[in-house]
């Protein structure tokens, strides 16, 4: 018997899983096509990205469409549409003998006419994002008042993303004898309220939720100065010419600069973030399954939707600030039973941080070092030496190109020859002529600075004392350590001022000297321009002097954060 057909599902629907390859169900499959295909729950699935939680729901929910109603029965929220298009493709591949489903998948950045004109053909499963979904609710294209299960996939992860009222608007026009699974890689607050407003007794099953990693990873850390970061991924390429994979930045700014400067040197890169149309995201994901490009530099959230195999490696460009983003990340290496290695860059400063990754996920790092161009060139020459040796003569070599090759060279000795050959490699390279040692030595601060402070706007910190240029080091350094207070005085308190509030708080890992930073560095005015601050989980409130105000409002207004914008007004915090 098939190990899937244990857990209740279609004929049909196993045979198409043995197409697939689909051998054993994974652990979060296992545990929870038993209770889906039961109809009778609410039900809550905690497993991280990779775990094969499509599958999970996907399964289950195609077994229990009914194929005789054309009417929309089910709908699958998902936070990005690069997810959404992976969701609709799996659950393609999963219904191959059951041609009455039909599936639709919704998003942003295509045009809304062809999809409502899709709509006529009645699908009984629509795949869509949040905001998709509203404008065709809005625009009565889509009816989902009839639907029979919801799926909130990644439901921590739409809710990061700002989702919340879109989730609250989507699901008021369902009913309330629906059935609601929810998937997500962690818990909080929110997750719980919708839990506690739309799910009544729900089963709750939990599949390593962030506390462990791949065994099949191996992480590896380097701790090089922030402004040397994009020679240091150079060199870690070079060293590897056939690493595939994926290099995680904070910003969607970090992602263009970083693939900017690789590009410009010759790397085969592209970047993957919110600021692109949908063209171009699937333009460079094709790329990127094609070979075309050895690595892409992605945000977190953009990096959801990448669905390719064998992936060699992951660099985290900076740590995320929140533990279950590094398994996020590594996670998308060492799948399928393959090996893989997730590369951290920190400064001498994050290595406390590092020991808590290490100690919450139970996983061990080891230190590498950034070779050095000396070493690189010796590894390539030697791997191009052996190339060279083994490659077999042509039979269809060109006799009169041969001779006319041999009576050109016939001057030179063997050892010129290999010399010039030897040169001729080298030169290719492209490698770093003033062979600089990268590394920086633990247990001391980096003078380029570390990478705390700010995970929204990934703030790389310059060195104690005073603020760094921005060009040399991290593109996108808004938020940060700096300490200028003896240089600049304290601030004035005397001044009138008024309140403000920013759309940023405890969530994003902002402190108020982050704050401080961000205003004053955006805004170009002095620090001492700006008086008390609050910090709250998802807000901030800060005085300014009223002569700012105008200036501060434009600066801040609409500044890209890695999924949505930063909203500015004038607004008090209670107490004050």
């Amino acid at each position: 018997m098939n190990k899937f057909s244990a857990l209740g599902l279609s004929d049909l629907l196993t045979k198409s899983l043995q197409d697939m390859g689909f051998e054993s169900p994974s652990e979060i499959q296992e545990k929870a096509i038993p209770v889906l295909i039961q109809n009778q729950n609410h039900f809550i699935g905690l497993a991280q990205t990779g775990t094969g939680k499509t599958a999970a729901f996907g399964l289950p929910l195609i077994d229990l469409i009914d194929i005789n109603d054309r009417h929309t029965q089910a709908i699958v929220l998902a936070p990005t549409r690069e997810l959404g298009q992976q969701i609709a493709a799996q659950f393609q591949n999963f219904s191959k003998y059951l041609p009455e489903i039909k599936v639709l998948a919704v998003y942003g950045g295509a045009p809304i006419s062809n999809q409502i004109r899709a709509l006529k053909d009645k699908p009984q499963i629509i795949i869509a994002t949040p905001g998709r979904m509203i404008d065709l609710l809005n625009r009565k294209a889509l009816n989902i008042s009839k639907i029979r299960y919801v799926v909130l996939d990644e439901a921590d992860e739409m809710l990061n993303m700002g989702f919340k009222d879109d989730l609250d608007e989507i699901l008021s026009h369902t009913p309330k004898e629906k059935l609601t699974w929810l998937f997500s890689a962690t818990m909080p607050k929110e997750i719980r309220r919708i839990v506690k407003t739309y799910m009544h007794d729900p089963v709750e099953i939990s599949v390593n939720s962030g506390t462990s990693t791949n065994k099949d990873i191996e992480h590896q850390y380097a701790v090089v100065k922030v402004s040397d970061k994009t020679e240091a991924i150079k060199r870690i390429m070079d060293v590897t010419p056939k690493m595939k994979g994926i290099i995680f930045c904070r910003t969607k700014r970090d992602t263009q600069a970083l693939a900017d400067d690789l590009k410009s040197a010759g790397y085969h890169v592209d970047a993957l973030n919110g600021d692109l149309s949908q063209a171009q995201r699937d333009r460079v994901m094709r790329q990127f399954k094609a070979h075309a490009l050895q690595m892409v530099v992605a945000t977190d959230v953009a990096a959801r939707g990448i669905d390719v195999d064998n992936l060699t490696h992951v660099i985290h460009h900076a740590l995320p600030d929140d533990i279950t983003y590094y398994t996020h990340r590594s996670g998308r290496t060492g799948r399928a039973g393959n090996k893989g290695i997730s590369i951290a860059f920190i400064s001498a400063r994050d290595q406390r941080r590092l020991r808590e990754i290490e100690r919450n996920l139970d996983a061990s790092f080891s230190k590498i070092e950034i070779p050095s161009a000396k070493d690189i060139a010796e590894k390539r020459i030697l791997q191009w030496a052996e190339l060279l040796a083994k490659t077999e003569i042509s039979s269809h070599i060109n006799h009169d190109l041969l001779s006319a090759a041999l009576e050109t060279l016939s001057s030179f000795s063997k050892e010129e020859l290999i010399s010039k050959l030897v040169s001729n490699e080298l030169s290719s390279l492209k490698l770093d002529k003033s062979n600089r040692d990268l590394n920086e030595a633990e247990g001391r601060s980096s003078r380029g600075g570390d990478d705390r402070g700010s995970r929204g706007r990934g703030r790389d910190r310059g060195e104690r004392g005073g603020r760094r240029s921005e060009r040399g080091g991290d593109r996108d350094t808004r938020f940060g350590d700096k300490k200028k207070e003896k240089k600049e005085g304290r601030r004035d308190y005397s001044r009138p001022k008024e309140w403000m509030m920013l759309n940023i708080g405890k969530q994003d890992a902002i402190r108020k000297k982050d704050l401080v930073e961000f205003i004053a560095g955006e805004a170009k005015i002095d620090r001492r321009d700006i008086g008390d601050i609050v910090v709250k989980n998802d807000r901030s409130y800060f005085e300014i002097e009223k002569r700012q105000m105008d200036r501060v409002s434009k600066s801040l207004r609409n500044f890209p954060l890695d999924d949505r914008k930063l909203e500015v007004s004038q607004s008090t915090p209670s107490g004050k």
